[in-house]
């Protein structure tokens, strides 16, 4: 097992805000040398703990005007036929989101499109998809929560034995 730090801590929560600052700022904000800090967010990488950094764009910006949850019920819930729903959903890159749930449906999505028309021609072609039975949509009037970053406590943590 691994025990992060508060050190660890604040270089994950800088690192959640701005993935892009450099190891010298990283390293004076949590005070430490850059060498030290390096090691540590290397560290932190080895462990799978930082799987990738990325970069955030507004959709409203790009003209994604329509954040829509979409329940999705499958005719059955054999294993092949998850497989081939959700080999489906991934080679749709407005979908943001998708998950296996318990409850009514079997799938939520989160998808990005520009207007009504686009969601239409994916809602269109989801149909048809194999094994889809129920199509249920729900449309985000607005946002009034979004963020990447985990909670994590303050004081440290321990992390599990990885297999």
């Amino acid at each position: 097992m691994k025990k992060l730090d508060k050190v660890d801590i604040g270089i994950l929560n800088l690192l959640q805000e701005d993935a892009g600052m450099t190891n010298a700022e990283l390293a004076k904000a949590v005070h430490l040398s850059a060498t030290p800090c390096y090691n540590r967010v290397k560290a932190m990488e080895d462990l799978g703990l930082i799987q990738r950094q990325v970069t955030l764009l507004d959709p409203e910006i790009l003209g994604l005007h329509l954040n829509v949850f979409i329940h999705v019920s499958l005719e059955k819930q054999f294993q092949s036929a998850l497989e081939q729903f959700e080999a489906t959903i991934a080679a749709r890159p407005e979908v943001m989101e998708c998950y296996l749930m318990t409850g009514d449906a079997d799938y939520l999505l989160r998808v990005l499109v520009p207007d009504i028309k686009a969601l239409e021609a994916f809602i269109r072609q989801l149909t048809t998809a194999p094994g889809v039975a129920r199509i249920r949509s729900s449309f985000a009037l607005k946002q009034v929560r979004y963020k990447t970053a985990l909670p994590l406590p303050d004081n440290g943590l321990t992390l599990p034995a990885r297999e």
